[in-house]
């Protein structure tokens, strides 16, 4: 299976570096992951809904730049379905059965991801109902496929 991992902004914090490469070291066992980091749009603090819809556009079109045709997109979305590491898991197992074998996950900037980007996108996903932050956000996804891996390969993990 090869997994994308397609994010708005580069990674700053040396902590989470840390913490998202144990996981793909771990993840190589299962699949092939990549992460594709697109620059963000520089904005203001104040932002008309014009221009936020303008950067997040902007964003949207790097991301999309990113994906293929015959790639299965998960937007990662806060009015996304919310769903348990099982079902995640479940999620990633069926996919594999049915032969897609590309799979992209999507993370947002800080406004989100644009309609296009929506669109295109196969299934939304929601961690919780609190928002995180983009970078963080990195961690637990990279933590939750790993998870998912585990799971579908019936393999210990700690709960």
């Amino acid at each position: 299976m090869n997994i994308s991992i397609v994010t708005v902004g580069k990674l700053k914090e040396k902590y989470l570096k840390q913490g998202i490469e144990e996981y793909l070291k771990r993840l190589g066992s299962y699949a092939k992951v990549e992460v594709f980091e697109v620059p963000d749009e520089k904005a203001p603090e104040e932002l008309s809904d014009t221009e936020m819809a303008q950067v997040k556009q902007k964003e949207g079109d790097r991301i999309l730049s990113k994906i293929g045709q015959d790639t299965y997109v998960i937007a990662l979305a806060i009015n996304g379905k919310l769903k348990s590491s099982e079902e995640l898991a479940d999620t990633l197992d069926k996919l594999a059965t049915y032969g897609k074998s590309k799979i992209a996950f999507v993370i947002g900037g800080s406004l989100g991801l644009s309609e296009e980007v929506l669109k295109r996108a196969d299934e939304q996903l929601s961690f919780s109902k609190m928002t995180f932050p983009h970078q963080l956000m990195r961690l637990i996804l990279v933590e939750q496929v790993y998870r998912a891996f585990r799971i579908n390969r019936n393999e210990p993990y700690h709960k």
